[in-house]
């Protein structure tokens, strides 16, 4: 179970906060800690990602932000989930097997991120509750990345 911790936390990271997961991803990819080369890990991307991420934290607390479980932004975090948890999978395990683990971290991130925050993010409650929901998903994030194994190593940071 131990090799798909980090697909299952990455897959959780992207059900709270889609974004926060991608950045995470192009930094485990900058340092060595993913399966493949399909993550971009340059510090173009990093920024990007990083840069997209704030940008969906601070969208999350305005009033006319959907609901992370219609159809379109579900399906997304899952997605990512899948896609991170394939990359993250410890060398001895199956990467579809850590696809899933993903795909099972993002379903219970999104489901449990909602139920934890509420539906009001309109309210200074809603809004303290999002902010410790975005110090949540970046603790998490960065520890998945930490706690990922070294696939292969770069020459670039």
């Amino acid at each position: 179970m131990r090799e798909y911790g980090a697909s299952f936390g990455i897959g959780f990271v992207a059900g709270m906060r889609s974004m926060s997961a991608c950045a995470a991803l192009t930094w485990a990819a900058s340092q060595g800690r993913t399966r493949g080369d399909f993550i971009p890990a340059g510090p173009g991307a990093r920024a990007l990602a990083t840069t997209a991420a704030a940008a969906e934290m601070a969208g999350d607390k305005m009033p006319f932000a959907p609901d992370r479980r219609i159809p379109p932004s579900f399906a997304l975090r899952l997605a990512i989930g899948a896609v991170g948890g394939w990359v993250l999978a410890g060398r001895r395990a199956s990467p579809e097997y850590g696809a899933l683990a993903g795909v099972a971290g993002a379903v219970a991130g999104t489901l449990l991120g909602r139920g934890a925050r509420g539906g009001d993010s309109r309210t200074s409650t809603g809004r303290a509750r999002g902010l410790a929901e975005d110090a949540v998903a970046v603790g998490l994030a960065a520890l998945v990345v930490a706690s990922a194994e070294t696939k292969r190593h770069r020459s670039s940071p």
